[in-house]
């Protein structure tokens, strides 16, 4: 016979609520950090193709 679970009590879902959203911030926060440094050509850890016609332009 089926039994019904136990509920979860609201700490253990806070914190797994919390956990997510941190995880999620920390990788926001990453994106923008490097999305920063690459409009700024100080990238090291980005890796991408110039354009050949900036490259001729600024010669």
């Amino acid at each position: 016979m089926a039994v019904p679970k136990k509920k979860t009590s609201n700490s253990k879902r806070d914190h797994r609520k919390a956990h997510w959203k941190r995880t999620a911030a920390l990788q926001a926060a990453k994106a923008l950090s490097l999305g920063k440094s690459v409009l700024s050509g100080r990238s090291n850890s980005f890796v991408y193709p110039k354009d050949e016609e900036a490259e001729e332009e600024e010669e």
